[in-house]
């Protein structure tokens, strides 16, 4: 496939935060602590922050109305084995994309760590590799390369820079994941046979192998369903491939809880939207009830247990849980509203966790707690961190005006149409997150505030620049959906007509999104 652009747009979107990676590793440890600090964090924002200057260039050069994948790289890597370097970028990967690149930069300055802070940003710039390469892989082989080299990064993250059972906690992480990618890869390897027994030709070419893969049998495509899906349900997380995730997000300091909650997640439900939905339709359809009762069984169970978290984090880890489930719920209702909204929310999500867990890392800062019941009244001392909260909260509740609405009304409208039972469970998961969400709010900063509660400071200027950014996305993508939407529809268009013309069924809700709620007509 030939190149969309002379300037290799999205190979240097992975090659500029590797090379950074290696450039802060290099940083001299004998020109001084503090020398040393100031550099090694100029040099990581320098990555982070060029990265981001890619990233938004490429949406402005976006074009509104194509569903195909747009600024294409493929180039020959190990053409012996059928293995390219193969990179493109649609309307379900532009986001999610913008949101990687928009939030490491934010989790670096919020999430600054005292030791040893030369190895804490060159695994971040590593990181932020990982996942953006991830999101515009168009070969299985060089997915699979980057989705596992997430795991390294993190996994250091944790045990490095955690909290009291940090150790426990990544192992377990880097176990689960590894697992499943375990079933990740004989799937791919499935494919690649299967995609040459009938043509002759062995790649690992997403758009070649859809064209085979999506013909055969169903049952065939009900095992490799599975084991994709295996591997995309543990990174995600969704129920019941969840358990790791509460100690991980528990003991991961500021910036590694952010990434991994907020951006790492939606690897898995990104990969389940490219690869399960556009190489197993057949698969899909039959198995989208059981997917939609996994979702819906996450919202409600992810939130009843939020109810009974005492600690912030393991509330927010139940939550992300919630959430998980509805995206889960949109992607399989099938239809273009729903999977439209579903991808909408994994931004959404993405921008108010990140929120969320910023000012809880910075709460435990300050007071060396995330308890509830060691934390009263910060509100008085700190009203600009508490107006910072509710309004974050509120977002997570799904209130209108603020972008987490948009997308659950989405995910609900669209499955409504073609699982209503589902939708109709799955509408009590909202009412019980306004009920864990504002108890978590009073209990931190209502009351009277005493001992050190009562001396808490409010935000820094730093702290400041790294919220006013997430505040405005969060409101402005609840007011005025519409640009996202317009350039997320025509791919999630393309892709349900796809499986209907696959599966030769048709699903009610198919045509375009013409409006949203907050857009513009």
């Amino acid at each position: 496939m030939p190149n969309d652009n002379v300037f290799p747009f999205l190979s240097m979107l992975i090659v500029i935060p590797a090379g950074f990676a290696l450039v802060a590793a290099a940083v001299p440890r004998t020109m001084g602590e503090r020398a040393q600090r100031v550099m090694v964090e100029v040099v990581g924002a320098a990555g982070m922050l060029s990265t981001l200057a890619l990233a938004v260039t490429m949406a402005i050069r976006f074009k509104l109305h194509d569903g195909g994948f747009q600024m294409t790289s493929s180039h020959q890597w190990a053409p012996s084995v059928g293995v390219s370097w193969h990179l493109g970028i649609d309307g379900i990967s532009l986001f999610l994309v913008l949101m990687t690149a928009v939030l490491f930069p934010l989790a670096l300055l919020g999430g600054r760590v005292k030791r040893n802070p030369q190895a804490h940003v060159a695994w971040l710039l590593l990181l932020e590799a990982g996942c953006l390469g991830s999101f515009v892989s168009l070969d299985l082989v060089l997915f699979f390369v980057f989705f596992e080299l997430t795991l390294v990064p993190v996994y250091f993250i944790i045990a490095g820079w955690g909290y009291a059972k940090r150790s426990q906690a990544a192992v377990k992480f880097f176990l689960y994941t590894f697992l499943g990618s375990a079933f990740l890869l004989i799937g791919i390897v499935a494919v690649a046979v299967i995609h040459q027994h009938q043509t002759g030709v062995l790649t690992f070419d997403l758009p070649a192998l859809e064209k085979t893969i999506a013909g055969t049998g169903t049952a065939t495509q009900i095992l490799l369903f599975l084991g994709f899906t295996a591997a995309f349900a543990v990174k995600a997380p969704i129920f019941p491939f969840h358990t790791w995730s509460p100690d991980a997000y528990a003991e991961s300091p500021t910036a590694g809880v952010v990434i991994l909650s907020a951006v790492m997640a939606k690897l898995g439900t990104y990969g389940i939207l490219r690869f399960d939905l556009g190489l197993f339709p057949r698969a899909t359809v039959d198995l989208a009830p059981y997917l939609l009762t996994l979702g819906v069984v996450g919202i409600l169970y992810g939130a009843v247990v939020a109810c009974a978290q005492r600690d912030l984090k393991r509330l927010m880890a139940y939550s992300s849980l919630a959430h998980i489930g509805f995206i889960v719920l949109g992607t399989f209702a099938l239809t273009t509203q729903g999977v439209s909204g579903g991808v909408l929310q994994m931004v959404n999500h993405g921008l108010v966790t990140a929120a969320l867990f910023l000012l809880i890392g910075w709460i435990y800062e300050r007071r060396r707690s995330s308890q509830t019941s060691e934390l009263r009244g910060l509100q008085r001392p700190a009203p600009v961190m508490a107006a910072a909260f509710t309004l974050a909260m509120l977002a997570s509740i799904g209130l209108p005006g603020l972008n987490g609405f948009v997308g659950e009304f989405l995910i609900l409208s669209g499955t409504f149409l073609s699982h209503r039972w589902w939708a109709v469970v799955a509408t009590f998961g909202v009412v019980v997150a306004a009920v864990y969400l504002l108890w978590a709010y009073q209990q931190v900063f209502h009351h009277q505030p005493e001992g050190e509660n009562a001396t808490t400071r409010d935000l820094s200027w730093r702290e400041g620049a790294v919220m006013v950014p997430l505040v405005l996305l969060i409101v402005f993508l609840g007011v005025y959906p519409k640009p996202v939407l317009d350039r997320i529809t025509p791919t999630i268009d393309q892709l349900v007509q796809s499986v209907d013309q696959a599966t030769g069924t048709t699903q009610p809700g198919t045509g375009p999104t013409t409006a949203a709620p907050g857009s513009r007509p």
